[in-house]
């Protein structure tokens, strides 16, 4: 979910070094702040697997993993 939002797992490419802390549900990439500026400059959402249906109302309205892929408010 967070990678369709533009968050920073979006920006990782493959080589990236990076540090998953599940505990604390943070994942560091080791990349320069500014790399990480110039890759959200460039990044455009990719398009949805789905438009239509049951796979595109819960794409559309769960709450990402570390929420527990709720569709609840």
């Amino acid at each position: 979910m967070r990678a369709q939002v533009g968050g920073p797992i979006a920006l990782v490419r493959d080589g990236d070094r990076i540090t998953v802390d599940a505990e604390r549900r943070v994942m560091d990439a080791h990349v320069t702040d500014e790399e990480m500026a110039r890759r959200r400059a460039e990044w455009v959402a990719p398009p949805l697997k789905a438009t239509s249906g049951t796979l595109y109302k819960y794409i559309k309205n769960a709450a990402s993993a570390s929420d527990g892929c709720i569709t609840d408010a």
